[in-house]
């Protein structure tokens, strides 16, 4: 007895793996808001190839410099909401170290740098922007240059950065991104189990 195809459904199997849930506004706004526009971004940094690693690929975003509380919370919440590290470049105007250091971090992730682990997002913060109020004092910056990341709006305490030496070395810059990209879902103050995490202890100050 044959069934009655009649009966059956014409919707094509799997439909439901098809359907991709619509981004959420509040995210695109805050996006179109933050980051840097596509043009000013090395092509390498906008057509990364897809990896095949144990961590999940993702695309490294930066954004537009911090100048005051509300653009900080804003990516730390985007960041945490993405499930992406946020990796954080305090610089100053007066600050000649940090017209070396800044370049070649940005290289980095322009570049694709942890990409393949997933991903971190990068701003730089104007420590003298004078409406950046108490967001330095809330993170301990009394070292400028300072690299620090956050994770799930955690601050990275243990593998903050402040050592300009260690900044101008590029394959150390790029495993410590790597790391902090590893870290990026797993959240929590203090830095985690990463290689960084076990190496700096406090970090350096």
């Amino acid at each position: 007895m044959f069934p009655n195809l009649s009966k059956l459904s014409s919707t094509p199997p799997n439909t439901a793996f098809l359907t991709m849930k619509p981004p959420n506004p509040i995210h695109s706004v805050i996006r179109r808001q933050y980051l840097v526009p596509t043009s000013r971004i090395h092509p390498s940094f906008r057509a990364r190839p897809f990896s095949t690693a144990l961590h999940y690929f993702a695309p490294n975003r930066i954004y537009d410099p911090i100048r005051s509380p509300s653009d900080f919370d804003t990516l730390i919440l985007l960041s945490a909401s993405d499930r992406t590290a946020l990796t954080t470049l305090w610089t100053a105007s007066w600050c000649p170290s940090c017209r070396i250091v800044t370049p070649l971090i940005r290289s980095l992730i322009e570049e694709g740098a942890g990409e393949n682990k997933g991903g971190v997002g990068f701003a730089e913060v104007e420590f003298d922007s004078p409406t950046l109020g108490e967001v330095a004092g809330r993170y301990m910056i009394t070292s400028i240059p300072t690299l620090l990341a956050f994770s799930r709006q955690g601050a990275q305490l243990q593998t903050r950065l402040t050592s300009v030496e260690e900044m101008k070395d590029k394959d150390f810059l790029r495993l410590w991104i790597e790391d902090e990209a590893m870290r990026g879902g797993s959240g929590g103050k203090g830095g985690g189990s990463g290689l960084f995490g076990g190496l700096f202890g406090m970090g350096k100050q």
